[in-house]
């Protein structure tokens, strides 16, 4: 086990406009389960196979321990990858599978028998030993992928979208078996995802990329409540936030004929910057219904019903000069056992500092307490 560290660590591919990872400062606590998550192409992927040895550094420096690991050959880092296709050798029973590193390393044959016999009882594969891939499941051959990485106890675990082949059920399953593993191994793991549901309920830590460059780290409360900006806010909550350009006044931001308060301390710093507008945020559970003359109103389009939520999803009628396109589609969680009917209209308002306020010119967000790193 080992503390990881990116230092500046950049990727530039030849011929590529900008770098697939930019200057990535990162640091990764001993034994911590630290998420990375980002849309398609933002450097996720390419930061964890700079990590494991499969991509050069262009510059920076990478350490996992007090090694500098740089330019080091992935066999010698002391790592362990798990990949979304299972790489597994389908003429090898599960127990070669899981053995083979070992063997290749000239480990005594006992010394891997009780290894294989210990990752196999922690997985619930005792019973699958003498099976070839071909005989098991989706979830299995994945965990068999996973008992590979654990017989050879390394310093920290390397996860690329190891879900990612699964049906929706065995995703949830699985994600909540490999996060309890880890916690029992305590083994330094970092962990690639696009799915930002799988890293907020499993990493210790989330760290959010996009284009190549960092934009939050955090723990998931803290990436959810305190987002550093509009992507980030954007990105993280199912459903997701909604986002508003709306125009300030002396007492908060007009919705309409409506004035929602904000915090003094954004009123406050936007009157230093002489900003008009704002982009205000609100999720679709900080809102509640009220009366006409209390909230804005809010026409349904759908209604989805998950037994014990209910999401409406609609337009904001404002009016033509509010400036918001007519087929803006917002959310609002409403009571589950009386939804409104579809092509009803509603008033909502946002709950008392539940809102969150960003600058509509740099999507930094405005009197928070978000930063882009958040140690432990």
């Amino acid at each position: 086990m080992a503390p990881i560290t990116f230092d500046h660590a950049t990727r530039r591919y030849p011929g590529a406009s900008r770098p697939a990872v930019d200057a990535l400062e990162l640091d990764i606590a001993d034994g911590e389960f630290l998420v990375l998550v980002g849309p398609s192409g933002c450097g996720k992927s390419t930061s964890l196979r700079m990590l494991a040895g499969l991509e050069e550094v262009n510059s920076g420096t990478i350490r996992i321990g007090d090694r500098d690991v740089t330019h080091i050959p992935p066999k010698d880092r002391d790592i362990a990858m798990v990949f979304q296709n299972y790489a597994l050798y389908p003429h090898m029973t599960v127990a070669d599978n899981m053995g083979f590193a070992l063997k290749i390393a000239g480990v005594d044959k006992a010394e891997i028998r009780t290894r294989v016999e210990e990752a196999a009882k922690i997985l619930d594969l005792t019973d699958y030993l003498a099976r070839k891939p071909k005989a098991l499941s989706g979830g299995q051959r994945q965990r068999v992928a996973m008992g590979r990485a654990i017989v050879r106890q390394p310093q920290c675990f390397l996860m690329d979208e190891p879900l990612s082949n699964l049906d929706a059920k065995l995703r949830v399953q699985t994600r909540t078996q490999i996060a309890a593993l880890q916690r029992r191994l305590g083994t330094t793991t970092v962990y690639v995802t696009h799915d930002q549901v799988e890293a907020m309920t499993m990493g210790d830590r989330v760290a959010l990329l996009k284009d190549g460059l960092l934009q939050q780290v955090d723990t998931p409360r803290n990436l959810y409540d305190n987002p550093a900006n509009i992507f980030v806010a954007g990105f993280i909550g199912s459903p997701a936030m909604n986002l508003l350009d709306v125009d300030l006044t002396e007492q908060g931001a007009r919705v309409g004929g409506h004035v929602v308060p904000i915090s003094r301390e954004a009123r406050t710093e936007l009157g230093k910057q002489g900003a008009r507008t704002a982009t205000l945020g609100f999720r679709p559970e900080s809102v509640e219904v009220v009366g006409t003359d209390e909230g804005f109103p809010f026409e349904v389009v759908v209604v989805e019903e998950l037994g014990s939520d209910a999401y409406a999803y609609g337009n904001l009628r404002l009016g033509a000069d509010a400036g918001v396109p007519a087929d803006t589609m917002f959310i609002a969680r409403v009571d589950a056992r009386r939804p409104p009917s579809k092509g009803e209209t509603i008033h909502l308002r946002i709950r008392e500092s539940e809102e969150h306020v960003f600058d509509p010119e740099t999507g930094e967000r405005v009197g928070g307490a978000a930063a882009l790193h958040s140690n432990l």
